[in-house]
């Protein structure tokens, strides 16, 4: 197998996760909230009342889908997206310093990504009423998640748009 071919492989299975998740697990936690939006599709974070809020109107039939079956999607999408990323800032970014970036951006992510879910869950599993420092470090850690990858998506974009601008140019 070429590493193209394993690419778009990997490339097709991070966006079979992500319709997973938009599709199914997401959906459903957002409904078994009244609505109330889960902490991993809060990319500006949340406030220690809106995260107790979010819990208070969770059933538990809505937290077992968070902590099952959202979780274990969660637990390959992260890598899956920054191979992606990775691999296209590899490709399309010819300056090797700004394709560093990036890749170190996607890393960040990735790790950030694992670090909210893990205090994700703590919030979730949780017996008491979760304190505002539990709140504010599952916050951090969706902050820097959603920060680190959104550099490294907008970093391949402009460069995935910047390779076809060059390629119709020179047509």
């Amino acid at each position: 197998m070429t590493w193209r071919l394993a690419y778009w492989i990997i490339f097709a299975c991070a966006l079979g996760v992500y319709g997973t998740m938009l599709g199914w697990t997401l959906p459903a936690v957002l409904a078994a909230a009244d609505g109330l939006v889960p902490f991993d599709m809060r990319p500006g974070g949340y406030t220690g009342e809106e995260a107790r809020q979010f819990l208070a109107a969770l059933s538990d039939e809505g937290r077992k889908i968070y902590l099952g079956p959202q979780h274990k999607l969660d637990l390959v999408y992260p890598t899956l997206l920054a191979v992606v990323l990775i691999g296209a800032a590899w490709a399309l970014v010819p300056a090797r310093g700004l394709a560093a970036v990036l890749i170190a951006a996607a890393l960040v992510g990735v790790g950030a990504d694992y670090l909210e879910n893990l205090r994700v869950a703590g919030l979730l599993t949780y017996e008491g009423e979760v304190t505002d420092s539990m709140v504010a470090a599952a916050n951090q850690a969706t902050l820097i998640k959603s920060g680190a990858t959104t550099l490294a998506m907008c970093g391949v974009l402009v460069a995935l748009i910047s390779a076809g601008w060059r390629k119709w140019i020179r047509r």
